[in-house]
């Protein structure tokens, strides 16, 4: 396959990945789709590391579009646009990484929720991640509502997001890499 076809694949692969992120990042400061919480800033700091809009979100857009644009060249791309197209790869794995320390994060620390007693905390900061399982536990954050399925479901979706990046934009450094050291494949004119 011509290193400029490949790199289009994954730059069309990445673009909803990022969507997602940018998404789920974004549902996350509205726990039960509710604006008080932001503004009484009853939010995680998890979320607000913003992984999903920075680093699987932008960052990894702007390896996307770099890659996409190598790729457009088609079989003709040059050596100096995949060396490049390495570069911003790599700045897109980084935006991944960061994406996932921060949903990984958010999934061990739990929500922030207020409790029986209405104190608002962070019940499950130190179960290291055995909440996830028992489901009974989650009851015991009264709000807002179902916070803890909320949070399990948008941080596991970055972390899955988070994790398809990544091994795409160390595709695209392979990628990248043979189109830099042996040339792009070159369309052949039948006479």
């Amino acid at each position: 396959m011509c290193t400029g076809k490949c790199s289009r694949i994954i730059a069309y692969t990445l673009y909803p990945m990022v969507l997602l992120s940018i998404i789920c990042n974004i549902v996350l400061f509205f726990p039960d789709l509710n604006a008080k919480y932001v503004k009484e800033q009853h939010i995680t700091g998890e979320v607000m590391y913003m992984g999903g809009l920075i680093g699987g979100g932008l960052l990894v857009l702007m390896s996307a579009l770099s890659i996409h644009l190598t790729g457009e060249h088609g079989c003709c791309a040059n050596r100096l646009g995949m060396f490049l197209s390495i570069l911003f790869a790599a700045l897109g794995a980084a935006g991944a990484v960061y994406s996932f320390i921060a949903a990984f994060l958010g999934l061990t620390n739990g929500p922030l929720c207020k409790t029986e007693t209405g104190d608002w905390q962070r019940l499950f900061q130190s179960s290291n991640m055995t909440y996830l399982t028992d489901y009974k536990s989650w009851a015991k954050c009264r709000e807002p509502k179902n916070v803890v399925l909320f949070n399990t479901a948008l941080f596991m979706t970055l972390l899955i997001a988070s994790c398809l990046q990544g091994l795409l934009c160390a595709m695209q450094i392979i990628n990248g890499l043979a189109g830099t050291l042996f040339g792009t494949c070159e369309k052949k004119e039948h006479a």
